[in-house]
C-alpha cells in the first residue's frame, strides 16, 4: 500500500486523532468527514479499534503498509514490550528526529528535507528518511543548507523539543541523547491495539 499523500486534516477527523499531535488539524471540526460525520455512533468492534489504532499511528509517523510492518516485525525482536519497542524504533527513524529537532513543521517536510539531502547524520549526507539513528548520533544540516528557507521558519515556530534530544542553536545539531521513555511519548496512543490487531492476522 502506497504512503497516504492526502489532507492530514480529513484524515485527522476521520480517526479522530490528530495526526501533527498539536490538535489544529482536528480542532476546527472534531468530527468525521462528510454530510453524515456528526451523526456517525455506531458502536466500533474490537478489530475495528485495533484497526483504526494501527492506522492511526502509521498515518502519524508517515509509514507504508509494509514499512511499519517491518518495523513492527523488528520491534517484536527486541527484549523489551513490543509495543512499546515499536514506538522507540518508529522515533528513531531519521524523518522522525528531523521533525523533533524542528528543522521541519510537519514529518511530512522532515521526509523531504531527508529525501532532497539536506541533512546529515556525523557528517554524512543521509538521504534515507527510514534510516535508524543511533543514541549518541548528531543530527544536522548540509553546509549549503543551513539557510535554507523552510528550515529557518520551522526552527524559528519549533514547539519545546523532548528531552531525549539536545540541540546546539549555534551549529544547528540535534543529537539523539537516548530511547525515550514510554511517558515521553504520545499518551493518547493505545499501542497494545496493534499488537493484538497483529496477532491475529
Amino acid at each position: 500500500m502506497a504512503r497516504y499523500t492526502g489532507p492530514n486534516n480529513k484524515k485527522a477527523r476521520r480517526l479522530s486523532f490528530s495526526i501533527l499531535e498539536n490538535g489544529k488539524d482536528i480542532a476546527k471540526r472534531p468530527y468525521g468527514p462528510g454530510q453524515h460525520g456528526k451523526d456517525r455512533k455506531r458502536k466500533p468492534s474490537n478489530y475495528s479499534l485495533q484497526l483504526q489504532e494501527k492506522q492511526k499511528v502509521k498515518f502519524i509517523y508517515g509509514l507504508t503498509e509494509k514499512q511499519f510492518k517491518r518495523t513492527f516485525d523488528d520491534a517484536g525482536k527486541l527484549k523489551g514490550v513490543h509495543g512499546e519497542d515499536l514506538l522507540k524504533l518508529l522515533e528513531s527513524r531519521l524523518d522522525n528526529l528531523v521533525y523533533r529537532i524542528g528543522f521541519a513543521s510537519t514529518r511530512r517536510g522532515a521526509r523531504q528535507l531527508v529525501n532532497h539531502g539536506h541533512i546529515t547524520v556525523n557528517g554524512k549526507k543521509v538521504d534515507i528518511p527510514s534510516y535508524r539513528v543511533h543514541v549518541g548520533d548528531v543530527i544536522g544540516l548540509k553546509d549549503n543548507s543551513a539557510n535554507h528557507g523552510g528550515v529557518e521558519i520551522a526552527l524559528a515556530n519549533a514547539p519545546k523539543r523532548v528531552d531525549f534530544i539536545s540541540y546546539d542553536e549555534a551549529k544547528k545539531q540535534g543529537t539523539y541523547l537516548r530511547h525515550p521513555e514510554r511517558s515521553e511519548l504520545n499518551a493518547d496512543i493505545n499501542e497494545a491495539l496493534i499488537v493484538e490487531f497483529y496477532s491475529r492476522v
